[in-house]
C-alpha cells in the first residue's frame, strides 16, 4: 500500500481503536479511501476482511466490537481502548497536515510517517491494566510455531497490522505466549484471548509491543451473536 494512501486511511478511518469517534467529529477529517484489497487465497476464511476492519460485535454491525462488559470466569471483556492512556494522542505526528492534499511520496507525509512509526513504537502504556485478567478479541500474527500448532504471537486490534501495513502503536499490540500450543490458528485470524494482562516492552521481527500475556484460554473468535 502506498505511504499516502496508507496515512490517510488512518487518519480518515480511525484504525487507531478509539479516534474514529473524535476523527468524525473533526471538519478536516478527509474521506476514507476505498480499502486495499487483501489476497485471501491462503486462508479463505479471511474474505470477509479488509485491510483496517476492526472485529464487530455483530455479523452484520457496521460499528467496530464493543465489550460487553460481562465476565467470562475471572476475565473481564475489555476493548483497545482501555490500553491507551486518555491523555495520549496517537495521531500527533499528523498535526496541521492536510493529507487529503498531498500527492504519494510527497517528503512533508514521508516525514511524518518516519516520525509516526518511532512514535508509535514508544507508545505509553495504562500502569493500571497491569496484572488485570481480561479477556479480548483481536487478530494473530504469529512468531513460534510448533509444527502446526502456534505458541507465540502478537495479538493486534485490526486486519492487515504488521502484514500488509505497518505496526499500530505498541500500546495497541500484545505479545502472546499460549500456555498450550493452539492448532489451526494462522496470521490473520481473529481469536480470543484471555488472560492476565502485564505491562511488559518487547520488540519483535513483526512490531514492538506494549504488553504481554500468557494467555490461559485461546479460542476462535465469534461475534456477540454466536456467544
Amino acid at each position: 500500500m502506498k505511504s499516502i494512501v496508507w496515512i490517510g486511511g488512518i487518519v480518515a478511518a480511525g484504525l487507531l481503536v478509539g479516534y474514529s469517534l473524535r476523527l468524525i467529529a473533526s471538519p478536516a477529517a478527509p474521506p476514507r479511501p476505498a480499502a486495499a484489497p487483501v489476497s485471501t487465497s491462503a486462508n479463505p476464511d479471511h474474505a470477509q476482511y479488509q485491510v483496517g476492519d476492526k472485529l464487530q460485535q455483530k455479523a452484520d454491525a457496521n460499528a467496530p466490537y464493543q465489550p460487553s462488559a460481562k465476565k467470562a470466569g475471572e476475565f473481564q471483556e475489555v476493548a483497545w481502548e482501555s490500553l491507551i492512556p486518555k491523555d495520549w494522542d496517537p495521531m500527533k505526528p499528523f498535526k496541521g497536515l492536510q493529507l487529503d492534499k498531498m500527492d504519494d511520496g510527497d517528503p512533508r507525509a514521508m516525514e511524518a510517517l518516519e516520525k509516526a512509526k518511532k512514535y508509535w513504537q514508544s507508545a505509553p502504556i495504562d500502569p493500571k491494566m497491569d496484572g488485570v485478567a481480561i479477556r479480548i478479541p483481536g487478530f494473530v500474527v504469529s512468531l513460534e510455531r510448533e509444527g502446526d500448532a502456534l505458541r507465540e504471537f502478537l495479538l493486534v486490534p485490526y486486519f492487515g497490522a504488521c502484514i500488509h501495513v505497518p505496526p499500530p502503536p505498541s500500546n495497541q499490540v500484545i505479545h502472546v505466549r499460549s500456555a498450550k500450543a493452539a492448532k489451526d490458528i494462522r496470521t490473520m485470524d481473529p481469536v480470543w484471548i484471555s488472560g492476565v494482562l502485564k505491562v511488559d516492552r518487547s520488540d519483535t521481527m513483526m512490531g514492538s509491543a506494549g504488553y504481554s500475556m500468557a494467555a490461559v484460554k485461546l479460542e476462535p473468535y465469534t461475534t456477540g451473536e454466536d456467544r
